[in-house]
């Protein structure tokens, strides 16, 4: 790089900005809120096409959940019995 070149401002005068006025982090919070990336290992990411693909996946897992606790819960208010008993 020239050292003359330093100096040199190349953006556009549209493109002029103030820093002066910018807010660090200003839309970190609502970007968290609304972000829900996850990684997936490659092993997992493999079995999977495309995030419909998972979502399925994802869904079916919940609705099994969801059938099978209702068939292991036992009748409302009478408690579990422990291993002692």
């Amino acid at each position: 790089m020239n050292p003359e070149d330093v100096d040199a401002d190349d953006l556009r005068p549209e493109y002029d900005f103030d820093f002066s006025k910018a807010v660090r982090g200003q839309y970190y919070k609502q970007y968290c809120e609304s972000s829900n990336v996850v990684v997936l290992d490659p092993d997992v990411a493999a079995a999977f096409h495309n995030a419909e693909t998972v979502n399925q996946a994802l869904r079916a897992m919940l609705q099994f959940a969801k059938q099978t606790s209702s068939l292991t819960a036992g009748p409302v208010g009478t408690q579990q019995r422990t291993a002692a008993e």
